[in-house]
């Protein structure tokens, strides 16, 4: 402010001067008035010009510096321009604060919708645009109702009671593959809502899978217990010829054996869900297993069908198995089991390994059953599933053979193959890689899992 008052004294008293010495003495006074009034407009027109370059600086937003020197007006500019840094300086570190907020929404596993006050759509994140289908260029701020028409959402969004959730279907949602989406909507702001969404199909699945579990197990204990039950009741209050009490006990024995079998299946599902992976250093002889599974077929046969299948054992000398070997066993012997209930006394059915060319190894059991229909391929490994259920009781049957085959499959890095035509047959198969076998010079001692007499 000094040197503003100071520049515009100078500017009034060097003119004046000028006038008073430059011009002769009759005129000096005016001279001197004159020209001092014609230096204050031009010292004002030049306090002018430069206030109006502020003024265009300012309007233009632009941040470049401008010469306005020293002064009242360099002095503004200065001040002006720290503030406008300051500022702009701020609004950059907001500006990267939301990109990061908007970066972990973005990144978010569930969807998330920001909606207005009139529920149109401000913004959403990929995992949303996903289970509603959106698109970022059509359907932004266009009313979610609109765009979502599903009743219960409908229902929910009109009722404004946002306590809980709603489930609804997903867009790809079909008979054959159902999509379930849990929608939650949060009130925030003037009227704003959050809306998240989170797919359950996998939830859903489980849930209804442990229904039917628990449905299915009920169901296959409780057959067995009522007609020990029955059975008890009638020997206990009918009087009865030996040979009667004799086939009745006979009768019990299956039952109590076919509910010990169940549990026996309940529990090594339970103990392969549960258990770590086996090792892949433990060496089990191939020739134990076939071994022991040629004596348990043979036996089992004889029992169920009251003399010996023709079941012809065929495998490659010499060759071990990485793994448990309860485990591959159990794998093993439930589908040769598979193959001697549901083939008929007078077909064959051949057990065979085979060392591949790439050093793994596959396990086959083929049969020439009945077959099984194209359909229920993709469900044989669902516990208690069952092509005939009756036929599977009949034989003894769990339905759960074949899951835990699959677990005792995927446990040891092999794969589960299936090929079956109707009237022809079936052929299960285990392929193994090639880190899971070796080849010995000589077979490895027997192990045992089970005597046989």
């Amino acid at each position: 402010m000094f040197w503003r008052i100071v520049s515009f004294v100078l500017c009034q008293a060097i003119p004046a001067a000028a006038g008073w010495f430059l011009v002769d003495a009759g005129h000096r006074p005016v001279a001197a008035i004159v020209l001092a009034l014609l230096g204050t407009y031009v010292w004002l027109v030049l306090d002018a010009l430069r206030g109006l370059r502020l003024l265009h600086w300012l309007r233009s937003g632009n941040t470049a510096e401008i010469p306005l020197g020293n002064g009242l007006w360099g002095e503004v500019f200065d001040r002006i321009r720290k503030l406008v840094r300051t500022k702009d300086r701020a609004l950059g570190e907001s500006e990267g604060r939301l990109q990061e907020f908007l970066a972990a929404l973005q990144a978010s596993p569930n969807g998330v919708v920001l909606l207005d006050a009139d529920g149109r759509i401000e913004w959403f994140n990929q995992t949303a645009a996903s289970h509603f289908g959106f698109d970022v260029q059509r359907d932004l701020l266009q009313h979610f109702g609109n765009l979502v028409r599903d009743p219960g959402f409908a229902n929910y969004f009109a009722t404004r009671n946002f306590g809980t959730d709603v489930v609804m279907p997903g867009r790809e949602h079909s008979g054959a593959k159902p999509v379930k989406l849990s929608v939650h909507m949060h009130p925030y702001g003037e009227g704003r809502s959050l809306l998240l969404s989170r797919d359950i199909t996998a939830v859903e699945q489980a849930e209804a899978m442990r229904r039917d579990f628990v449905a299915n197990v009920s169901h296959e204990i409780r057959t067995p217990l009522t007609v020990l039950a029955g059975f008890v009741e009638t020997m206990q209050s009918l009087p009865l010829q030996p040979q009667e009490r004799e086939q009745y006990l006979g009768l019990m024995a299956q039952q109590a054996q076919r509910m010990q079998t169940l549990v026996s299946d309940l529990l090594m599902l339970s103990r392969l869900e549960g258990s770590p992976l086996p090792p892949a250093h433990d060496w089990v002889s191939l020739n134990t297993l076939m071994a022991q599974c040629q004596q348990e077929a043979h036996d089992f046969s004889a029992v169920l069908w009251k003399q010996p299948q023709s079941i012809h054992f065929e495998w490659d000398e010499g060759t071990e198995i990485a793994g448990s070997l309860s485990e591959l066993h159990s794998a093993m012997f439930n589908l040769i089991g598979n193959a001697i209930r549901y083939t008929p006394m007078d077909k064959a059915i051949q057990v065979s390994w085979h060392n591949s060319l790439d050093g793994g190894g596959v396990f086959r059991v083929k049969d020439h059953g009945q077959g099984i229909a194209p359909e229920h391929l993709p469900r044989l490994t669902e516990r208690f599933y069952r092509v005939d259920r009756s036929r599977s009781r009949e034989t003894g049957g769990t339905g759960l053979g074949l899951a835990i085959v699959k677990h005792v499959t995927q446990r040891h890095g092999a794969e589960l193959g299936i090929e079956s035509v109707p009237g022809s047959g079936s052929t299960f198969s285990i392929t193994f890689p090639a880190v899971r076998v070796r080849r010995v010079r000589t077979p490895a001692p027997t192990d045992t899992l089970f005597s046989v007499v």
